[in-house]
């Protein structure tokens, strides 16, 4: 006890997991998610970002017309797909996932991300929950979901961190790309963070036929983005 507070330290299976889900969404894994703005470069470029507020609508368009109905749902699916070590249906989400990105700069990103969390988690994971997925390269979600399912963090706060490590790396793209400082960051996380439950419920009602991506302004910026002049972020 210090003082009136009284202080109780725990190393409970569920504290661990909370532990091991904010090293999976932080900034300092090294996958690289830094490099990429996924079409925001281009969305400045051609002023349909402008300022914070219409930074919001763009961020808020895309997690709810792609990432809650493809991303999230993959993750669902992937989840107990290794909780049962069930390579065929991992390779099936796998590949349906990659084949979804409607560009090749979205499906570079998506490759290089997972391949590179893929040998982070080969050497944490010491042999644990190997991972078959085929030659063809291996989505970020494929590898989230692998992470999740041995550290044990319940399904439901994997896909909160997951659109919350997406919604922070956009942020902070933001943040170099469009006129708002620090502070309006800050405010933009915690109006976008709001809408994270939402895309999760959403993402939890779709059925397999209804896994789409369906936001072609993404598409159109990131289809651009491949031949801007001058960029920031990899393409």
């Amino acid at each position: 006890m210090v003082g009136d507070i009284v202080i109780i330290t725990t190393n409970s299976p569920a504290a661990i997991a909370s532990l091991r889900l904010l090293q999976l969404v932080s900034p300092a894994l090294p996958v690289g998610a830094y490099s990429f703005s996924q079409g925001l470069e281009q969305a400045v470029q051609a002023s349909w970002v402008t300022d914070s507020d219409s930074f919001f609508d763009w961020i808020s368009g895309i997690g709810t017309h792609s990432f809650a109905s493809l991303e999230l749902p993959l993750l669902l699916r992937l989840y107990p797909a290794w909780q049962e070590q069930n390579n065929e249906r991992i390779n099936h989400w796998n590949q349906f996932l990659l084949a979804a990105r409607e560009t090749k700069e979205l499906c570079l990103e998506d490759q290089q991300m997972g391949e590179a969390l893929k040998r982070l988690l080969d050497n944490l994971l010491e042999g644990q929950l190997s991972d078959e997925v085929t030659s063809e390269g291996s989505s970020f979600v494929t590898q989230f979901a692998r992470a999740a399912v041995y550290w044990h963090i319940p399904v439901v706060d994997a896909g909160h961190g997951l659109a919350w490590s997406y919604v922070e790396n956009q942020v902070a793209a933001g943040l170099k790309l469009v006129l708002f400082g620090q502070t309006e960051g800050q405010r933009l996380l915690v109006r976008l963070s709001q809408l994270i439950p939402d895309w999760m419920r959403k993402a939890e009602s779709l059925q397999h036929e209804h896994l789409v991506c369906s936001a072609p302004g993404l598409v159109r910026a990131s289809t651009q983005h491949e031949y801007q002049y001058s960029r920031l972020f990899r393409s």
